[in-house]
Parts: structure tokens; sequence; C-alpha cells
């Protein structure tokens, strides 16, 4: 594994998104110096809170898998992942909803979803989905710990016998045909696909071993942290303050001084030089790559997302805390969105109510509801300062038809998120998926996290890629650049 080179007792990390925090932990927990220095006033990044009249939302991410990574991350610095954050193990994980009018709940213990399964679709489905789960489980083996938890610096490192496993177990075929493989009813090859489009893809185009994101919702469960998304970060920015991280909040970094391939400092906006043995960039990939002079490279973008939060006076007593309501149509709609430029003519839609887990996060007798929509990413034909509005009434209208009733009049408040916004936030193409997990964008393709001698990149658009479990993996795998492996 190639490492960074010279001295590295004074770290800068920039961005307090989850991979920052995450490589701080661990470089602190090292006994290095460390600065985290974050734009906005909080911690977060993508992963941000909203407060508004009572309200609270997350901006970003709703859907926690994988908590032993966060518990991971505290370890680094002798912190109990119960002394910082209440997690709530989310039953159902999903409630999905079809345009037939049935429903399935989809829980993490395997034998309450097959028997969810057989009053679906039957005993034949059921056997199917306890095949998929030893599969996924499976899968999930071959990858960790050679392809997902580990610094790759050339194609040849994927020369490992786990390899063999993926193609063995047929993790180099198509998602789509995989499913299909485990249950016949479409509604249930639904639910173990739509997980795709996280990575930036639609079922019938993702490799078979994306099914490990299918496998880490639908198996091994979700979770909720009492406070919302945002009580993450939080969390790991409350312990990395207290082992002696440096968490300068409201500076924004402008630039990083080079001296050759080294980088010797970064420059904030009000004019400051901050001076590094080693600096860890956490903005998405392309700002990341330009502070030190960089170009981007040219890559296919995941598709975007169209997000309403809103503060409502209406309660559901037949919704979860994460509810998937499927259009009838499928495969035309991702190639609507990928491939067409549209937005989808019969979308689907993920809606979450943290507040059904949390009522805190909203006045007594409020609730909150997120609403994402997956939408085509920039350059786009779409105005959304013209077509956000109007689309954002065809989702509520939408939604009052699925069950919703009268939402529309019952919102207090709300925020409207659109690609336009996403971009202005300083995400290329108006995406917070960053770069599609094509078979050229995954493993050992997508941009490495080793930039220069002592320049570290950490986030969704290095390795291992998006989500929030592969987020807080490249903090790891940032940090063992610098530190070597072994401190986990």
């Amino acid at each position: 594994m190639r490492r960074v080179s010279g001295r590295t007792d004074r770290v800068v990390v920039v961005g307090a998104g989850l991979g920052g925090l995450s490589a701080a932990l661990r470089l602190a927990g090292s006994g290095r110096e460390v600065v985290v220095v974050e734009r906005d006033a909080v911690p977060g990044g993508r992963a941000g809170l909203l407060e508004i009249d009572g309200y609270r939302f997350d901006t970003g991410p709703t859907v926690l898998t994988m908590p032993e990574l966060v518990e991971d991350a505290l370890a680094c610095v002798d912190e109990t992942l119960g002394d910082w954050l209440d997690l709530r193990r989310l039953d159902p994980a999903y409630r999905a909803f079809f345009p037939d009018g049935s429903a399935l709940d989809v829980v993490a213990d395997v034998d309450a979803m097959a028997a969810n399964i057989t009053a679906l679709s039957g005993s034949r489905d059921a056997d199917g989905y306890r095949r998929f789960a030893a599969f996924g489980r499976a899968l999930y083996d071959a990858e960790r710990r050679d392809f997902i938890d580990r610094n790759l610096d050339s194609p040849l490192d994927l020369l490992r016998p786990s390899l063999a496993r993926l193609v063995a177990l047929g993790g180099f075929g198509r998602l789509g045909r995989k499913i299909a493989s485990y249950v016949d009813d479409p509604r249930l090859r639904r639910v173990f696909s739509f997980q795709a489009m996280y990575a930036g893809l639609a079922p019938h185009e993702a490799l078979a071993l994306y099914a490990v994101i299918a496998y880490m919702d639908t198996v091994a469960g979700v979770w909720f942290p009492v406070g919302g998304m945002h009580a993450v970060p939080a969390a790991l920015a409350g312990a990395a303050d207290k082992h002696g991280v440096e968490l300068r909040f409201g500076t924004e970094v402008t630039s990083v001084e080079t001296e050759g391939a080294r980088a010797v400092a970064v420059h904030t906006r009000d004019g400051e030089r901050i001076p590094a043995d080693v600096v860890v960039l956490n903005p998405d990939l392309p700002a990341a790559l330009r502070l030190v002079g960089k170009q981007p490279p040219r890559q296919r973008p995941a598709p975007s997302c169209f997000l309403l939060l809103a503060g409502s006076t209406a309660s559901y007593a037949g919704i979860a805390h994460h509810n998937l309501h499927f259009g009838a149509a499928w495969r035309r709609t991702f190639d609507e969105v990928i491939h067409r430029d549209e937005l989808m003519s019969d979308p689907s839609l993920l809606v979450t109510s943290a507040t059904v887990t949390d009522p805190g996060l909203a006045p007594t007798g409020r609730s909150t509801y997120a609403v994402l929509a997956p939408v085509p990413s920039l350059p786009s034909s779409i105005d959304w300062d013209v077509v956000g509005p109007r689309y954002r009434d065809e989702i509520v209208g939408r939604l009052e038809h699925a069950g919703y009733i009268g939402l529309g009049q019952s919102i207090e408040v709300e925020q409207v998120t659109t690609p336009a916004d996403w971009a202005r936030q300083g995400l290329a193409h108006g995406t917070p998926f960053s770069a599609a997990h094509t078979f050229r964008q995954t493993g050992p393709f997508r941009p490495g996290n080793l930039v220069m001698d002592n320049v570290v990149l950490v986030g969704c658009g290095t390795q291992p890629g998006v989500g929030v479990p592969m987020v807080l993996i490249s903090g790891r795998l940032a940090a063992e650049r610098i530190i070597g492996p072994g401190l986990r």
C-alpha cells in the first residue's frame, strides 16, 4: 500500500463531513495533531441539519446501516457508541407500498421477513428470499475485507482469492437478473434492487455485486439515531473535540499551498495560512482536486434527487419511518432519468417520517416528512427554477393520491432542494451522489485517495464510494495512508 511520505505530525482536515471526521478520530487516536476546518457552522457536510420553527430536518442521508462503522471510529479514541448516540433499530426497516394497493413490511429478521413474503406472494418466493439473504451475506463477506475496506492502488490489487469467490457467486452478472433468480414476484424484485439508485445505476444495468447494498438495508437492518441522522456527525465531532482535535467551523478553505508534490499549508477566505504536514480533503471530489490545482477526471455522474422537507400538522397511521411508494412503471423510469434526461413519468418515492420514531424532531402534535424522488443530474434541459415549484406540487399530489390525505394543506414549513440547489452548494453536476458506480468508476478505477505525496481524499467521490458506510470507511482508508493499517 502506498503511504504518505515525510512528516505526518500535523494534519489539517478540510471539511467536517462523515469521512473527514472518521479520519480525524483515527488520526487523533494515533497521536497526531489534527485541525478540522469546516466552512459551515455545524459538522456533517451533506449530513446537515435544517431547523425551522421547532422542526428539525436532516438535509442529507436518512438511512443508517452498519452502525458498527460509527462505533469503530469512536473506538479509535477509546469512546463507546452508547455514550454518544441513542440508536433505535427500525422495525420495519421500510414499508413498501405497491401500485396494486398491496404493502410489505421489510424487516431484518430473516424468519419474520420470510413470513411476510409468504403472506404477500407465497412460499416459493419466501424460500427464494432465504437464499437471497444467504447470498447477500456471502457477497458482503467476499467484498468487505479485500475490495471495500482496503486501499487499492491498481487493478492488480483485485487479484485475490476473494475475487474468484465473487465470480463464483455471480457478482459480475446483472443485478436485475440476479434478483430475479431468487424471487418471481415483480414487487419483491423492486424491493431488493431499488438500492442500485444509491450507486447511480438502474437495476438492469448495475452489477450483481451491488446486491450488497440491498443486503445492508433489508437483511442487516436499518437504524435511526435519536435526534436525527445529523446526530452521527455531531457525535463524531464531539468525540474529536474531547480528544484534542481543533474544530474550526465557519472557516472556508480557498486553496492548498504546495511546494513541488507536497502540500505545506491551507489558506482560508479570511486570509489565514494554516501550516500542515498532511492535508486530508473532504469536499466534493472536483472541488477538492481544484484546491490543489488539479483538474477533476471526466466521469459519468450519478442521477440527482429532488428533496422536499416538510413540517406538517398531519400524521398518518399507516406509515412507517421509511416508506417506499413504487410507481407502476419501472425499467422505463430509470431510462428516463439516466439516459433521456427526463423526469420519471411514474416516479417511485422514498418518504421518511422521522417523527414516527422521534417525535421530538417536531413541535408537539406535528410531523416531519422528507420526500426523495430520483431526477436527472446536470447539465440538464430542465430549468429547475421554473420546473421546481410545479414538480413539488406534482409530488405532493401523488402522495395525497397514495394516502397522505390533505398533506398539501397541512404543511406549515418546507424546503425544496433541486439539482440546481445542490450545484449552488458546490456539488458537481448538481448531484449529492457523486460519480455513478459504473464498472470503470468502481474499486481501483474510481479516483484513488492519495493524490499527492501528502494529500489524501475522503468522501463519496473517492474509494470505496457512495453511501454512509462507504464514506465512513473512506475515513479509515485515508487515515491508513498516513499512519498505516492497524488502528481500527
